[in-house]
């Protein structure tokens, strides 16, 4: 490619210009990445797989065509009946599924697995310019598998960088997933720390920590108007005299973090797996739990009665599990896993809404099909563990614009070979993937 820099009557004449800012423009343009050309915003592509999944029934569709018109679906039915308009591109997607785009509804695109770097390596002794330039590559590998959003929940030590990645992708300079950040997260003094240090040292935290009513009240507001989409808390943790899980917050803390962020029209999520760390989050009016590894029945029945999502992340205890040298091919399951998988199947059984939240970050980015496969491995049909990461996530996080393939929505798809509904695995085999009406990746 040839490049002329001609001077106009009303500009500058390139020869009056320094030869440093010559070169400089001249290398830009030289080494600029080449990107695929896109389709104009406006323009019209129909898609014709095997069969659609809507997000909606847990069975998909056969001979469906779907239509996208710039950013949104336009239509979506039998291929018989449904208009092709005229100079519409056609991409056929043959012995393919297509689905809406996967949400991944609990991530940390900065942090990398723990078996290359513990959690606490990562929040002391990494600089957080190294740990945005890994996330950089965590939010392409992220997009790449299928998933166009995840809520990500807190930056782990890493400030509000978590919000200029969400800027990033928005204003289209990396590729990456559609956020929901949690910035900072909240957490009660001495409870959500790297532990072991003198205790007259102040140590960088995980989170940030705030009590009562001033410090609470100055952290909800300051996380919110610094970017966050959604508060996040810790309702219990690990800070128990033998280093057992212990509620955190006091029912009236949760409650009026709830209220501070409500009033601003966010919700509110909290990591909890004791049943008292849990029943306070509940009755505080959170929107989701995270991990739930010790609900009981009481605790079912009262998720379902406040209509209060569950995320399991089944993934992260199975990756901390086999980071410990657990092998499953010749090892006996661990007592860990057992007992997740026993209070998973308790909260199905109790009709909880079950949210597809993996906590990647602690295992590899773009790995996040992971959780779909425990999902259904713990006792969930595949049809519902997909609803889980479509519609019914888009449901539970009260995303309107989003989750199924209905007309009106965000055109925000994925197509795999085979059919996923039946093997959970097809979701590995990711062929096309659109966000917003732009292809990020065609067969």
């Amino acid at each position: 490619m040839t490049y002329y820099l001609t001077p106009t009557p009303t500009s500058t004449s390139v020869t009056n210009l320094p030869r440093s800012f010559l070169t400089a423009c001249l290398l830009a343009c030289l080494v600029a990445p080449v990107t695929p050309a896109q389709p104009a915003h406006d323009s019209v592509i129909v898609l014709r797989p095997a069969l659609v999944f809507d997000g909606i029934n847990a069975s998909p569709h056969a001979d469906w065509i779907v239509v996208v018109r710039g950013d949104r679906i336009e239509a979506a039915g039998p291929s018989g009946s449904t208009r092709v308009p005229d100079g519409a591109r056609e991409i056929d997607l043959p012995g393919m599924t297509l689905l809406p785009g996967l949400i991944d509804a609990h991530s940390h695109l900065l942090l990398h697995p723990y078996n290359e770097a513990p959690w606490e390596a990562q929040v002391l002794r990494e600089p957080q310019a190294l740990r945005v330039a890994r996330a950089v590559n965590h939010a392409r590998e992220t997009l790449h598998a299928g998933f166009t959003t995840v809520r990500d929940l807190g930056s782990e030590g890493a400030g509000y960088a978590d919000v200029g990645l969400k800027q990033a992708i928005e204003q289209g300079i990396i590729p990456g997933p559609r956020m929901i950040v949690a910035t900072l997260a909240l957490i009660a003094t001495g409870s959500y720390a790297p532990k072991g240090f003198a205790p007259e040292h102040d140590i960088p935290q995980g989170a940030e920590e705030a009590d009562g009513v001033d410090g609470i009240t100055r952290a909800v507001r300051e996380q919110i108007g610094r970017g966050a989409d959604v508060v996040k808390v810790y309702a219990d943790y690990r800070w128990g005299p033998n280093g057992e899980a212990r509620p955190t917050f006091t029912l009236d803390e949760l409650q009026l973090i709830v209220e501070l962020a409500a009033s601003s029209g966010r919700p509110v999520v909290a990591h909890a797996s004791t049943p008292e760390g849990m029943r306070r989050a509940i009755q505080a009016g959170v929107q989701t739990i995270e991990h739930g590894d010790g609900g009981t029945t009481e605790i079912w029945e009262l998720m379902r009665e406040r209509e209060v999502a569950l995320c399991p992340t089944l993934a992260a205890g199975d990756a901390i599990t086999r980071y410990g040298g657990w092998n499953p091919a010749t090892d006996p399951v661990p007592d860990r896993i057992s007992a997740k998988r026993s209070s998973f199947r308790a909260a199905l059984d109790a009709r909880v809404t079950i949210c597809n939240g993996s906590d990647v970050g602690v295992f590899s980015h773009g790995d996040n099909a992971r959780e779909l496969e425990l999902l259904v491995d713990y006792g969930m049909r595949a049809g519902d563990a997909l609803i889980a990461a479509t519609g019914g996530n888009a449901r539970a996080l009260d995303l309107t614009d989003r989750g199924m393939i209905k007309p009106g929505l965000l055109a925000d798809l994925v197509a795999v070979s085979g059919d996923p509904s039946r093997d959970i695995a097809a979701l590995r085999a990711v062929r096309l993937v659109m966000l917003g009406g732009r292809l990020v990746r065609e067969p």
